[in-house]
């Protein structure tokens, strides 16, 4: 099952994330507003793997938290395939970028990550819709057309979700 790691966004990009879930929602599209668990809240994902080891949770915990580091998110992305999923890029920044790979060091070796969150080919982004068919993606775009092209904010925290758990926490060193 899936165990990740991800960075929490402050109320203002949250709320904006949110607010576009709704729109593609109220349009009957796909939208990550569909699920509707406790845990489920806009974020950047860091690192994923299968299992999270003891040594790498206590890894994690001692990775500097973010909180209040500079985010800023970007325009439409489309990761394509079969269907697409639909999501805000994440303007990359020297932080953000080392906390990334700050994560990815605490990770290394885990089982099962995927080498699209390595440094070098990690895309960060929010995600705001998946499987999208080709149709609905062009409805979706239209839908957000005018939305605040790049919002900046800050982070919120660091968190770990575990999949089979369907549990979330926060995580990091605090300064």
């Amino acid at each position: 099952m899936v165990q990740s790691v991800e960075l929490v966004l402050d109320a203002g990009l949250d709320q904006l994330v949110r607010e576009e879930w709704a729109l593609l929602l109220a349009a009957d599209l796909p939208s990550q507003a569909r699920h509707t668990g406790e845990s489920n809240a806009p974020h950047v994902t860091l690192g994923l793997a299968s299992v999270v080891t003891p040594a790498a949770e206590e890894a994690l915990r001692s990775v500097p938290g973010p909180a209040g580091m500079t985010v800023r998110l970007g325009g439409w992305l489309v990761f394509s395939g079969r269907r697409h999923v639909l999501a805000r890029a994440v303007v990359p920044s020297a932080d953000l970028l080392s906390l990334h790979a700050q994560v990815t060091t605490a990770m290394d070796g885990l089982p099962d990550q995927p080498s699209t969150t390595t440094p070098g080919r990690w895309t960060p982004h929010v995600t705001l819709a998946r499987r999208l068919t080709t149709d609905q993606l062009a409805r979706a775009l239209d839908r957000l057309g005018g939305r605040p092209r790049q919002p900046e904010g800050t982070v919120a925290g660091l968190r770990r979700w575990d999949g089979e758990a369907r549990v979330a926490w926060g995580i990091g060193a605090t300064s």
